[in-house]
């Protein structure tokens, strides 16, 4: 079976909707699992400016996390919603 689809003449990775990822609130300090639909990552020019946020399913908190090269590459893979930051010279 094919995994690629191709949109506009870019290729996509077909991602099941059961793709789910473990996460930890850093307030309440509860651990669950997340749809890649709850998950945004922002990809910046350097490794301060890469992370990945969600809201915590149990208390609520807006969670952003720091996302290195290998997080970037499994939350991508796995149909998380990307925005690329640019900075303006």
């Amino acid at each position: 079976m094919n995994n690629m689809s191709v949109v506009s003449g870019v290729p996509t990775v077909v991602v099941p909707e059961s793709v789910r990822f473990k996460a930890a609130c850093t307030d309440c300090r509860e651990r669950f699992e997340l749809a890649a639909g709850a998950i945004r990552l922002a990809v910046g020019a350097s490794r301060r400016t890469t992370f990945y946020s969600f809201t915590c399913p149990e208390c609520g908190a807006a969670v952003r996390k720091p996302a290195g090269e290998r997080i970037v590459e499994l939350l991508t893979g796995g149909g998380v919603r990307t925005l690329r930051l640019h900075t303006s010279l």
